[in-house]
């Protein structure tokens, strides 16, 4: 975090521990962005992540207090949106283990996947199944272990192996296919 960022970051986390609806609107506006691209990761849809983001401000301003502001804030404030994400998954009572589709083997290099998006990728993990793309985002994109990802979702580690394989044999079929189309239209074109 700048130094410059530092006192007016102290200051909003102050206002909300006092409950002042002007400190929590403008500490929701400073980090909406950030949370949402987060609960993106998690939801079906914008709306669903939306509303988890706000689902999560609210247990952030609900228990700001408790909060040291002498620690930093920003991973406080993405383990809760993270946990927000994660009880959302275990509301819908998802089946962790779905069919299994038979995926080739196909490595994909890095410089190809530079010429997608940002929401290229995001619609491409969207395309998986809630309990792959739960896995998927907690072991790659969050850094959790196996074991963290087994514990939080109430899962085996071999669950959450085996899903992460699936995730990424799913992601493998899903670019190919991307590229495929890709392929067909500039052919065309």
């Amino acid at each position: 975090m700048s130094k410059d960022l530092q006192p007016f970051l102290a200051n909003l986390l102050k206002g909300c521990q006092k409950n002042d609806r002007k400190s929590q609107r403008n500490l929701y506006q400073h980090f909406y962005g950030y949370g949402l691209s987060i609960c993106l990761r998690y939801s079906d849809h914008r709306d669903e992540a939306v509303e988890l983001l706000n689902e999560a401000f609210m247990k952030i301003f609900k228990n700001i207090k408790k909060f040291d502001i002498a620690k930093p804030f920003k991973p406080w404030l993405r383990k809760v949106i993270v946990n927000t994400c994660i009880n959302n998954f275990r509301k819908k009572k998802m089946e962790f283990t779905t069919g299994i589709e038979a995926a080739e083997s196909q490595t994909i290099a890095n410089d190809i996947l530079s010429g997608i998006s940002y929401d290229e990728i995001l619609e491409m993990i969207r395309k998986l199944s809630p309990a792959y793309r739960a896995v998927f985002n907690l072991h790659v994109i969050e850094g959790y272990r196996h074991e963290e990802i087994a514990d939080m979702l109430n899962i085996s580690v071999g669950t959450s192996k085996s899903n992460l394989s699936k995730a990424k044999k799913h992601l493998r079929l899903i670019l190919k296919a991307y590229f495929q189309e890709d392929y067909e239209r500039t052919k065309q074109g």
